[in-house]
């Protein structure tokens, strides 16, 4: 069922949250062993099931009553392992929640565990994380994108309605596309990061997957707003987010030449193709813009995250919390702290950042990557002059195969090449599916001007509507 079909019947008494968490729970036993989308469970799940039938009976209003929510293993749940898929972090339970689990909380969501992802959310895969890789469950021998592989996962295989995910680079919409599943980057600022674990501050932001838009826009609804307790938050009010399919009649799309011109495999080139096709049939308009700056942003979103990367995760030291290396100095306890803690893709990129902030290196890479973030940004803003949305795929290619990319940095990071610039610009993006190809899912990308994602959810409606839902299926597991 969809989150919106669990939450109207538990709140009719037509379906008791015990039983909506324990199909969740049952999906999960059945196949979480070949998909391992899950780092770890609520043991406190059933409790909090219980919990919201007496709400209800108390007159509270729920929008998301009953509903089995899985969370991303970098976002901060009171009581709860927060692991951040690294072993420096394996046995770190926070003492708070983050505000977006705060506000599934107090909607009626019910928690049901912690999804995997790749280390401190740096990965494309869902391979670099210290409990093991997640399995896409469209073809186990393939990565279900990253960081965010275990909530795609997760939602691709029927285990929860919805999941939470954080997106720096793509780290939402990537996994998305790859799992046949929507996935939603709002507007920087729109939904609080207070309790998300940070990697890159100036570009992390917590989205939502989902099987249908009207799930996608209710659970939007619920975590967006002003939040005081992170300083980057929006006090901007939040527009009513139901998605309206006639709404996208009207809107004008820019189709981005330059993520059409090469490197895309021809089913994610037909499902661009389709995706216009079919709406334009619709009487949606279509015009071509130009993005010459986008080129450049993938090399700028690597000197840009691994800078802050390497800002941020300089708190891990052994000191304070985490895991603590047993050594006789405190220079000691520091390094060999981080040399247990750390799997290769963290030290990575903290050495990448740390390099590029150097003495004498940092007006030459970070400096001018500043510099192009805001030229992608400026042209951003132009294209949205002639349209109201832009087009363009979510990933030049559909799943890799396990392993195939993890001692190619270079051929991971291009993963992410259609995402990167939103990042940068801190627009909102929501990944479509719209094909498949050899059997496996490809997606496409929708961008909004800043603080229209209501438009996002309108087109998508309109797409879901003309295709009946045909690219929203749950993946044939056996």
């Amino acid at each position: 069922m969809y989150a919106i079909e669990i939450a109207e019947k538990v709140r009719r008494g037509e379906l008791d949250p015990e039983a909506a968490l324990a199909e969740s729970l049952s999906r999960i036993e059945r196949f979480d062993e070949q998909v391992r989308a899950f780092i770890s469970l609520n043991p406190r799940a059933a409790g909090e099931a219980a919990a919201v039938r007496e709400r209800l009976r108390n007159g509270e209003d729920l929008p998301l009553a009953g509903v089995p929510v899985a969370v991303k293993d970098n976002i901060s749940t009171r009581g709860l392992k927060t692991t951040c898929g690294s072993a420096i972090l394996r046995d770190f339970v926070p003492p708070y929640d983050a505000t977006v689990v705060e506000k599934l909380r107090q909607a009626g969501a019910v928690i049901v565990g912690k999804t995997n992802l790749d280390e401190f959310a740096m990965g494309s895969s869902t391979e670099f994380s210290h409990f093991g890789p997640t399995r896409n469950p469209w073809d186990p021998k393939r990565a279900p994108g990253g960081s965010s592989g275990g909530s795609a996962a997760a939602v691709a295989a029927g285990m929860t309605p919805v999941a939470l995910g954080s997106d720096t680079g793509g780290s939402v919409r990537q996994p998305a596309a790859f799992t046949g599943t929507l996935g939603f980057k709002p507007t920087y600022g729109r939904i609080s990061r207070y309790g998300l674990v940070a990697f890159a501050s100036s570009l992390d932001q917590i989205g939502t997957f989902a099987r249908s838009t009207a799930d996608l826009a209710l659970v939007s609804q619920v975590l967006s707003g002003h939040d005081p307790r992170d300083a980057t938050s929006l006090a901007e009010e939040v527009p009513r987010l139901q998605p309206d399919a006639g709404a996208a009649r009207r809107l004008r799309v820019g189709v981005v030449s330059e993520t059409l011109e090469s490197g895309n495999s021809p089913g994610v080139g037909a499902a661009v193709t389709a995706f216009r096709e079919r709406l334009e049939a619709a009487g949606v308009e279509f015009v071509e813009v130009s993005l010459p700056s986008l080129r450049y942003a993938l090399a700028a979103y690597y000197l840009v995250a691994t800078a802050e990367a390497s800002s941020n995760l300089a708190r891990y030291d052994g000191v304070h919390y985490g895991s603590r290396a047993a050594a006789a100095g405190v220079r000691e306890l520091i390094e060999e702290t981080r040399e247990r803690g750390f799997g290769p893709e963290v030290k990575r990129r903290i050495l990448m950042g740390t390099f590029s902030l150097s003495s004498g290196y940092y007006d030459a890479y970070y400096g001018r990557a500043l510099k192009v973030r805001r030229l992608i940004a400026d042209e951003f803003a132009r294209a949205f002059e002639e349209a109201d949305l832009l087009l363009t795929p979510t990933s030049p290619t559909p799943a890799f195969e396990l392993g195939s990319k993890v001692n190619d940095p270079m051929e991971m990071y291009l993963s992410d090449v259609d995402t990167v610039a939103v990042n940068l610009a801190g627009l909102p993006a929501l990944s479509i599916p719209a094909g498949f190809e050899a059997g496996l899912p490809v997606g496409v990308q929708l961008i909004a001007p800043p603080l229209q994602e209501k438009r996002l959810f309108d087109a998508s409606q309109l797409f879901e509507e003309l295709t009946e839902g045909a690219f929203l299926q749950t993946a044939p597991l056996e």
